[in-house]
């Protein structure tokens, strides 16, 4: 009613041209919410952009999901097609126990191939962050012809980049029944929270909301089984790493690099790192933490907007208005 009362006051109609000449938002940044089923597992996944764009695959890290890209897809999604996915035990997902899912990234991988089989997406850049960097480097090692572009943000592929907490993980590793220590310090509120804030010169720019329904999450029954898996799972990507080094030497696809420099878990120097097997990867060090999107948003969407668009094949039709700031 009160809509109508302004419209009626400023000589404003409803419906025919007066409404016609109203800008409305594009629909092709609008994000949509879906589920498929992978071998059995109800996979939820974000969709934004138009289907017949290039596709861009958002890859989440630990302990989040593609909810961490919200803020980054609808500035992509105008020009590119967005699919987002959580991986089982994170996010919207099932979390079947590890009993009836093997929690590995080999698994998680293999999950996500079969998403995007399903979608019917034969060709895709692909953007890792933290866990989605192993699952991102299975992926495109099983299918290179499938590779436009790789968008790596604080996913580490070097001993180099490897953090001084990472040496006691590896005691975790040798021994995983000895250090339980470990996976308690890993999936605590206190080192949840600081994930987001170690190394910021901005706390403010960080909503507490993250970590603390990432915690919540965390402390669902069954999810500390689910992810000491992963946690123990994950020197298997320590031992690949000279296996992607060398994909990367021999195939050399198109790579940014956009690195939160200030994260004490994957430092700077995995970031550099990439300089010596991709010469011509563009990187960049950004002054923020790990989850640097929180803090860089709309630098990093610029950066990936102008990137993508010196790709051949790369880029749809109608150009991306630039991000603000």
């Amino acid at each position: 009613m009160l809509i109508r009362i302004a419209m009626a006051v400023f000589g404003l109609a409803l419906t025919g041209p007066a409404l016609a000449a109203v800008p409305v938002p594009s629909t092709t940044a609008t994000t949509t919410y879906h589920d498929a089923r992978v071998e059995g597992v109800r996979v939820f996944y974000r969709e934004a952009g138009p289907r017949d764009a290039p596709t861009l695959v958002l890859l989440h890290g630990f302990p989040s999901s593609s909810r961490g890209f919200a803020s980054l897809i609808p500035l992509l999604a105008t020009r590119y097609h967005i699919i987002a996915p959580d991986y089982p035990g994170f996010g919207e997902s099932d979390a079947p126990s590890p009993a009836a899912y093997a929690y590995s990234f080999d698994h998680l991988a293999l999950t996500v191939e079969g998403l995007l089989e399903q979608l019917k997406i034969r060709r895709y850049s692909l953007y890792l962050f933290d866990y989605g960097a192993p699952v991102g480097f299975r992926i495109m090692m099983a299918h290179p012809e499938r590779l436009t572009a790789v968008i790596i943000q604080n996913g580490n592929a070097y001993r180099a980049g490897l953090g001084p907490k990472w040496s006691k993980i590896a005691g975790f590793w040798e021994n995983p029944a000895a250090h339980d220590e470990v996976a308690d310090a890993f999936l605590s509120y206190e080192a949840t929270k600081q994930r987001h804030l170690a190394g910021t010169t901005h706390p403010e720019a960080y909503d507490p909301e993250a970590w603390d329904e990432e915690f919540a999450h965390l402390s669902r029954p069954g999810q500390r089984e689910i992810q000491t898996a992963l946690l123990y799972d994950y020197r298997t990507n320590v031992a690949s790493y000279p296996a992607w080094q060398a994909w990367l030497r021999r195939h050399q696809p198109p790579t940014l690099v956009v690195w939160g420099a200030n994260d004490p878990s994957f430092i700077a120097a995995g970031a550099v790192a990439f300089r010596a097997d991709l010469p011509g990867a563009e990187i960049h060090l950004l002054d923020a933490g790990h989850f640097a999107l929180e803090e860089k948003n709309d630098e990093i969407a610029r950066l990936i907007l102008r990137f993508m668009a010196r790709l051949p094949g790369a880029t749809a039709t109608t150009p991306p208005p630039t991000p603000a700031g």
